[in-house]
């Protein structure tokens, strides 16, 4: 598979095609921000649908699957810019998990609403879970990309595998793709992504898309920490075929990604802003393109602006630069002052050299 193939992700009912040509593939990442509400998340998933995202995707997992209930140094954050600094990791955790028995219910509601709906499963047990929810893909998040085990069970379900690649070195990535196509996945997408939560713009580095693609041959999107929608539209210009951006409904009624996540309304002009992003790309045009044709007549031309007689001569009384361009090209003008009028023309003639003779 190389990163000019494009991918379907879905079934013979709903599917969305994903690479070249294509408008980027749009996923609206619910993480934790249901607030352990079922209510909430399904209208999570309903906004996200009206937005006009293509996916929603979870994250599969228990505390007891992602860490230790424990209270050593090393199951608490420490970085004191960290959006969850001092949090005990297994708390964290708990308080951010989608539990197994809403994922079947929010799949068929977004189904239901034109949306695919998949997860990130964090251990091989939830890989299974998903299977049996038949998932159209599978998600590998950054801090999991160098659980190969992991990578090589979603990879052997015969379905596309998005990978994200948050702090990833090259050689990370590819251990993790020589795992995936070991595992008889050829579907692959990876996702430039900066693991820092919010991300700053200037630690996105967009640049580095264009050489993942080339340096894997495989298609590669953004999975976007950034505030706002400005780098995931920058990104559709250096290549990016799929936009992963975390959603909440209300920014300030809290989440744990909260902060970090787009608003419907922001996510609707995400899907807008992308979409026209990817249609301007377009290929290197020059001298104008097809819909630029009827805008030629309004450039300038040589125009007679005071009525001349058939034998007087064409002084800068007579003749003048103006729109629109029916008249000779302003190039023309040295060649024209000094000429004899060979008809005689009123205010407002477009000049040609069939009204005009030299000066013998």
């Amino acid at each position: 598979m190389s990163s000019n193939t494009t991918i379907r992700i879905g079934n013979d009912d709903l599917f969305f095609d994903v690479g070249p040509n294509q408008k980027p593939f749009i996923i609206a990442e619910l993480s934790g921000n249901h607030g352990q509400s079922l209510t909430l998340a399904k209208t999570m998933v309903a906004e996200a649908a009206k937005a006009g995202a293509h996916a929603i995707k979870l994250q599969t997992y228990t505390a007891d699957s992602m860490t230790l209930d424990v209270d050593s140094p090393d199951f608490v954050i420490k970085e004191n810019d960290n959006l969850w600094a001092g949090e005990k990791l297994f708390n964290l955790y708990a308080k951010a998990s989608t539990p197994y028995e809403w994922h079947a219910e929010l799949f068929t509601l977004a189904n239901s609403l034109g949306m695919l709906a998949f997860s990130s499963p964090f251990d091989e047990d939830a890989v299974d879970f998903l299977a049996q929810l038949n998932v159209p893909c599978y998600k590998i998040a950054s801090f999991e990309l160098t659980d190969i085990p992991l990578i090589r069970k979603a990879a052997a379900q015969g379905k596309p595998l998005i990978m994200s690649t948050g702090m990833a070195s090259i050689s990370d990535i590819e251990e993790a793709l020589t795992a995936a196509k070991n595992a008889g996945c050829e579907d692959i997408i990876l996702l430039k992504c900066t693991s820092t939560y919010p991300a700053l713009p200037e630690n996105t580095n967009l640049v580095t898309i264009p050489n993942m693609r080339a340096t894997f041959n495989c298609q590669v999107g953004l999975s976007d920490h950034t505030a706002g929608i400005g780098a995931s539209v920058a990104s559709v210009v250096y290549g990016a075929s799929v936009i992963e951006k975390h959603f909440v409904l209300c920014r300030d009624d809290g989440g744990v990604d909260a902060a970090f996540s787009l608003e419907p309304s922001e996510l609707a002009q995400l899907v807008i802003e992308t979409a026209r992003a990817s249609q301007a790309i377009g290929s290197v045009t020059y001298g104008g393109s097809q819909a630029e044709e009827k805008s030629k007549q309004y450039r300038r031309s040589i125009y007679i602006c005071k009525d001349i007689k058939a034998g007087e001569i064409l002084t800068t009384e007579h003749v003048k630069i103006v729109r629109p361009a029916h008249g000779l090209a302003p190039k023309h003008l040295t060649a024209v002052l000094g000429s004899v009028a060979s008809v005689s023309m009123p205010k407002g003639t477009p000049l040609s050299w069939a009204k005009i003779n030299s000066v013998q």
